[in-house]
């Protein structure tokens, strides 16, 4: 079985990647709090991934490519809307790669990081653009994010009170 261990944290409003990241589109069949199943758009390549429930820091995951034309296809006529829409730039800090996500469209102004871990108990360097943990709220993972964007739970208080 594929696990994905995985921390999730909200980093400081003014950061700004150093290079060009990836453009993502997403879609989900199922974003149930059991399991979801997203479609995946990277560039010139297509994903489809299944997750199961959290368990702490820790899901099974399985994820394995599909062609681009049937994720186009599946991503326009059978997932839920709005789609999740980002750029994913890969940051180097540590020792460690950190996915650092800069949404648009619905979640406009959000920016995470994920890190993906060995194992729950791995120690974490944190770079100094963390703002905090997100990790257990699971209103920033991505199925959440298109069913409730960032914008419309969103405290008027700034990015340190989200």
């Amino acid at each position: 079985m594929g696990t994905e261990i995985e921390r999730k944290f909200l980093v400081i409003p003014d950061w700004r990647p150093q290079g060009p990241g990836k453009a993502i589109v997403q879609g989900y069949l199922s974003s149930a709090k059991e399991r979801v199943v997203r479609i995946r758009l990277i560039g010139d390549e297509a994903r489809i991934t299944i997750k199961g429930a959290n368990d702490g820091l820790s899901r099974a995951e399985y994820e394995y490519p599909i062609p681009v034309a049937d994720a186009r296809e599946i991503l326009d006529t059978l997932c839920e809307r709005p789609f999740v829409d980002k750029t994913r730039c890969l940051v180097p800090y540590a020792g460690q790669t950190w996915e650092v996500d800069i949404f648009h469209g619905a979640n406009e102004g959000l920016v995470l990081a994920e890190l993906e871990l060995e194992s729950a108990d791995a120690v974490v360097d944190l770079p100094p653009w963390i703002l905090k943990e997100v990790s257990d709220d699971r209103r920033y993972f991505n199925s959440q994010l298109a069913k409730h964007p960032w914008p419309s739970w969103a405290l008027p208080a700034g990015p340190e009170g989200r």
